[in-house]
C-alpha cells in the first residue's frame, strides 16, 4: 500500500542503517547519547571547541541518530549542546587553572575551521561537507520526530542543524547566525536549510550580512517553534517529547514522511498524494485502533507497527 511505501521513504534502508552506523565510530565523548521512556537525548559535548561540527563530531552524531532507530522503544530524538566547560586538568605535571566558561552558552558553532584550512586537502574538505549534508538530510528521513533544544548561539552549520530539525525549542538568550561571509566562506550549505525554513529575504539578509537573529526574531520568522526562559527550556522540550510519545510511532513516521514529500509538490499533486495516504492510513492497525479507542472513549493501545487491520 502507498502508506507503507511512504513510511519506508521516511527512513533509511536497513542496509544503509548498518553500514552508516558502523562508519559512525568516533572519539569517545564528542557526543553523549542517553535514552529513557522513548526519548533519546543526543548532546553535542565538546564545549572547548564550542561544539563545532568537526568530521568526528558529525560521524558521532550520525551514529547516535541511527542507533537502533527501528526499535519501537525509540519515539523521539532531542539534540542539544553542552554549554559550559567544566572541571580542571593537568599538563606537564602541573595543575593548570580551571577552564573558564565559554563566552556565553553555545549550542553549536558550525564547522571546525581548523579542518578547513589549506593544511587539509580537497578530499578531506569534500568529506566534511558530504557527511554534514548526509546528517542534515538524515534528520528528515528518520521515522521519528527530531527536536533541537537550543540554549545559546547557533552559527553556520549549527544554525543549519537547527533548521534541519523537525521542531526547535530555544531559550530567550539564543541567537542564530550564518557569519561565513565575514571570513570569506559563504554559508552555501546552511543556506539550503535556511532557505527552506525562513522567508527568502530574511535568509538572504542573514547570509549576506552575517548578523544574528535573536530568539524572538527566529520565532517570528519560523526558524524555531517556541522560545522560553532558559530555566523552562528542559521542561518545555520534555513536554513536547512526552506528548509525541503518546502517539503511534508508525503513524507519526507515515505522517512525517508524507509531510516532507508533499511540501515540494504543487498543490494539486500534494492533495492527490495525501488523499491516498489518508485512505491507506485507515487500513493500518494503529489507524483503526485510534478511531475505535476514540469512539469507545478509552486510551488507544498502539502496536507501533505497519501491520494492516485484519
Amino acid at each position: 500500500m502507498a502508506a507503507a511505501r511512504l513510511w519506508r521513504l521516511g527512513r533509511p534502508r536497513s542496509a544503509a542503517l548498518s553500514s552508516s552506523a558502523a562508519a559512525g565510530a568516533s572519539p569517545e565523548g564528542l557526543t553523549v547519547r542517553r535514552q529513557a521512556g522513548g526519548v533519546r537525548n543526543i548532546i553535542l559535548s565538546n564545549p572547548r571547541r564550542r561544539n563545532a561540527l568537526s568530521l568526528a563530531m558529525l560521524q558521532s552524531l550520525r551514529a547516535d541518530l541511527l542507533h537502533d532507530v527501528k526499535s519501537k522503544d525509540l519515539r523521539v530524538i532531542i539534540i542539544s549542546g553542552t554549554t559550559a566547560i567544566e572541571g580542571s586538568w593537568k599538563r606537564a605535571g602541573e595543575r593548570e587553572k580551571e577552564q573558564k566558561r565559554a563566552e556565553g552558552p553555545v549550542f553549536c558553532s558550525g564547522h571546525d575551521l581548523k579542518e578547513l584550512s589549506s593544511e587539509d586537502d580537497v578530499k578531506h574538505h569534500s568529506l566534511v561537507f558530504e557527511i554534514c549534508a548526509e546528517v542534515m538530510t538524515l534528520i528528515q528521513k528518520l521515522p521519528v520526530p527530531v527536536i533541537a533544544k537550543v540554549n545559546g548561539l547557533a552559527t553556520a552549520a549549527g544554525c543549519q542543524l537547527v533548521a534541519s530539525c523537525d521542531i526547535a525549542v530555544a531559550s530567550e538568550k539564543s541567537q542564530f547566525a550564518t557569519p561565513g561571509v565575514n571570513i570569506g566562506l559563504f554559508c552555501s550549505t546552511p543556506a539550503v536549510a535556511l532557505g527552506r525554513s525562513l522567508p527568502r529575504k530574511v535568509a538572504l539578509e542573514m547570509l549576506f550580512t552575517g548578523e544574528p537573529l535573536s530568539a524572538q526574531e527566529a520565532l517570528m520568522h519560523g526558524l524555531v517553534s517556541k522560545v522560553v526562559p532558559e530555566d523552562k527550556l528542559d521542561e518545555e522540550t520534555r513536554k513536547i517529547s512526552q506528548k509525541i510519545c503518546e502517539s503511534s510511532k508508525s503513524i507519526l513516521a507515515l505522517g512525517k514522511a508524507t509531510f516532507y514529500r508533499q511540501i515540494t509538490q504543487d498543490l494539486d499533486t500534494a492533495y492527490k498524494m495525501t488523499t491516498q495516504v489518508m485512505v491507506d492510513n485507515l487500513t493500518l492497525k494503529d489507524g483503526q485502533e485510534g478511531i475505535e479507542a476514540f469512539i469507545q472513549k478509552r486510551k488507544p493501545v498502539w502496536s507501533h507497527s505497519q501491520d494492516q487491520k485484519k
